[in-house]
């Protein structure tokens, strides 16, 4: 299975944010959409980083409460793996498990295209685990 079955899904849609804006703003737009990051995109829609609530944490941990007026850019990761829509699920699932992270943009010809959790990869799998339990299920008693 394909990045792009989960995408069909779940929907393409991806919540972005500027570099200029501060970790305040990027704080109250995760809590008001309720997920664990956000990409950062230039003027062109470039993905330049992700935030994820760990970074934000981080830089509230070594800066305290002024880290709040800081600019996106400054904490953000700027060295984001991405994946393609033609990816198989059980690469991208041991990318996120090898270089620790949760979210993993979604770029098709250059351009942001979705965004995938390790949420939407487990409950993928474990869909497809549940499929397959059936189908040999059906097939056994068929037998």
């Amino acid at each position: 299975m394909t990045v792009s079955r989960i995408l069909t899904t779940k929907g393409r849609d991806v919540v972005t944010i500027q570099p200029h804006r501060t970790l305040s703003e990027a704080s109250r737009l995760l809590g008001e959409r309720r997920i664990g990051a956000v990409v950062v995109t230039g003027a062109d829609g470039d993905v330049l980083g992700i935030l994820s609530e760990r970074d934000i944490v981080r830089a509230l941990g070594k800066r305290g409460a002024e880290a709040l007026n800081d600019a996106v850019s400054a904490h953000m990761t700027a060295e984001v793996i991405t994946c393609a829509p033609d990816m198989v699920i059980v690469d991208i699932m041991e990318e996120m498990t090898a270089r620790r992270f949760r979210h993993m943009p979604v770029v098709e010809n250059g351009r942001l295209a979705g965004i995938i959790s390790i949420g939407d990869v487990v409950k993928f799998r474990l869909n497809e685990m549940q499929y397959e339990t059936e189908a040999l299920r059906e097939y056994i008693s068929a037998g």
